[in-house]
């Protein structure tokens, strides 16, 4: 598939313009790689590790009730990761050809407007994918209806496939970026942000992952995908025209509740609900992490990631409130200088008359 951006200039093979310029069209073809390796006997077993979803345990397999298929997880899904880590790649650079280049093309932004563009357009698209497909699980397995199924029959080591292909499409999706760093050239000075929500996301949703908090995870991460998913179409609307700001009001609002109930739901799940569970203690062969250390951890990991997350919003208003002010006092001068140099024209035309 060619997913190339054009340019006059054909720089050297396997240099790192040509690497930038072509690295769609590179991933793809590894991508084919696995796909074709289905066909053939001697590599479907290995290919089928990366493509299809691992660790479908035949004697959960299915109930006469149900009849589902369930799934836990295991170090084979490093494995799957990858392979979706690659299909995100390539649905990035379509997603920045086919859409984003073109209306950067139409509305003629400046470098600083185009690079930030280019964020919140890619965050808005998977932002709004995985927000929808996170709501749609929550309410199949009823979990928004019965909050106690957060805690209750802890350790939740049996998926089903939505839930862990969820998971692995998230872990894929944020590992992904790592090389956009490269592939998109992100500025020097840009990197140590855009390397900390990166490592922020992939430390949480690993850890929801690895410690069967697949529930709650599930629960916070929607929600805060929601609240982001505003916040980047408030930014896409306020590019377009700059007299539009209400959604950041609104995103305001819902960025510190999100916070709040984020805490609540947290603290409600691990600090209550699997303190009094039946089963405590450390298995890993049965995949229960359900000991005082853990759980302290993980709130100290949620409640620290809050507190730095209200940190950046804080100072996110302080600087749009300076540069408010800025611009309201600019227009003041303007228009007090507009006044005085109309009053001074019309006395010099008075004075002209009289003479």
């Amino acid at each position: 598939m060619g997913i190339r951006k054009k340019s006059n200039k054909n720089p050297p093979v396997l240099s790192h313009e040509f690497i930038i310029q072509n690295h769609a069209d590179i991933v793809s073809c590894v991508a084919m790689l696995f796909l074709l390796g289905l066909m053939f006997e001697i590599t479907s077993k290995i290919a089928v590790l990366f493509i299809t979803v691992q660790y479908n345990p035949v004697d959960f397999q299915c109930s006469e009730e149900t009849a589902v298929n369930y799934f836990h997880h295991g170090l084979k899904d490093m494995a799957t990761i990858f392979f979706y880590m690659l299909v995100a790649i390539i649905m990035h650079a379509i997603i920045q050809e086919y859409v984003l280049d073109k209306i950067n093309r139409k509305m003629h932004f400046s470098k600083t407007k185009h690079s930030k563009f280019n964020e919140s357009g890619q965050l808005s698209a998977f932002y709004l994918f995985s927000c929808a497909w996170g709501a749609s699980i929550l309410f199949s397995e009823n979990i928004l209806s019965n909050p106690v199924s957060l805690w209750e029959g802890y350790p939740h080591t049996l998926m089903l496939f939505q839930m862990k292909f969820y998971y692995i499409c998230q872990l894929g999706y944020w590992l992904h970026a790592l090389p956009e760093l490269y592939f998109q050239k992100i500025k020097k000075e840009d990197i140590p942000r855009q390397l900390v929500y990166i490592s922020l996301y992939l430390v949480h949703i690993a850890g929801a992952y690895i410690l069967n908090l697949n529930r709650l995870g599930l629960v916070l991460l929607v929600l805060h995908y929601f609240v982001e998913l505003l916040f980047h179409l408030s930014r896409i609307i306020y590019f377009s025209n700059e007299e539009r700001q209400a959604g950041f009001g609104v995103w305001a609002v819902l960025f510190v509740l999100a916070r709040l109930l984020t805490l609540s739901l947290s603290v409600l799940t691990v600090g209550f609900g699997l303190a009094g569970a039946e089963q405590q203690g450390l298995s890993l062969s049965e995949g229960n992490f359900n000991v005082l250390f853990i759980r302290v951890t993980v709130l100290a990991a949620i409640c620290t990631s809050q507190a730095f997350m209200m940190w950046k919003f804080i100072n996110f208003q302080l600087r749009r409130w300076r540069e408010h002010a800025q611009t309201t006092a600019i227009k003041k001068k303007s228009s007090s200088a507009k006044g005085k140099s109309r009053k001074g024209q019309r006395a010099s035309s008075i004075c002209l008359h009289s003479h």
